[in-house]
């Protein structure tokens, strides 16, 4: 028994197909013409006015780290390392010490975050059975010439205030 085979005719032979210059052109036209829409009337463009005018911040927006503190001041992180070994991008380094505070855990000596390696997932937040990192800063734009200013050191990341009060930050995650 033989199989029936059905030879199909090859599109696409000639010069002008093989080319696609009709179709070039057709996406240049399109590409032309939001440009010039765009050119005429641009009240519709959505980032038109982004450096005077500042977007508003959700509550659970992502924004750059910080580290919270007790009611009276002290750190609250105790360096269990949950955020540095469930970071995926590894930018989080700790290196812990004996506490000074007076109280009976330990605290980091040294806190250091990589914003240039962090992918901002979130994850050291959830991590951290003290809640002592948090992401709800509100600085969305975090630029600079150099790599050293990126890495946030314990003291920077403990002067750094959070953007909302605790009943705004508390009802946002619910």
């Amino acid at each position: 028994m033989s199989a029936k085979i059905k030879i199909l005719e090859r599109k696409g032979s000639s010069l002008y197909e093989r080319l696609y210059l009709f179709e070039v052109f057709k996406g240049m036209a399109v590409t032309f013409r939001h440009f010039i829409t765009n050119f005429l009337d641009n009240s519709k463009l959505l980032v038109r006015h982004y450096p005077e005018v500042k977007p508003e911040i959700p509550v659970r927006w992502r924004g750059r780290h910080r580290l919270t503190t007790h009611e009276d001041g002290t750190m609250k992180c105790v360096a269990c390392y949950m955020c540095q070994t469930n970071c995926p991008a590894k930018c989080i380094m700790i290196e812990a010490g004996e506490r000074t505070d007076g109280r009976s855990e330990k605290m980091p000596v040294r806190f250091d975050i990589d914003l240039l390696e962090c992918i901002y997932c979130g994850y050291c937040v959830e991590a951290c059975p003290m809640e002592a990192i948090r992401m709800d800063t509100g600085i969305y734009s975090v630029i600079g010439e150099e790599r050293q200013p990126f890495v946030k050191g314990l003291d920077e990341l403990l002067a750094t205030k959070g953007a909302f009060t605790e009943e705004e930050y508390k009802k946002g995650g619910a």
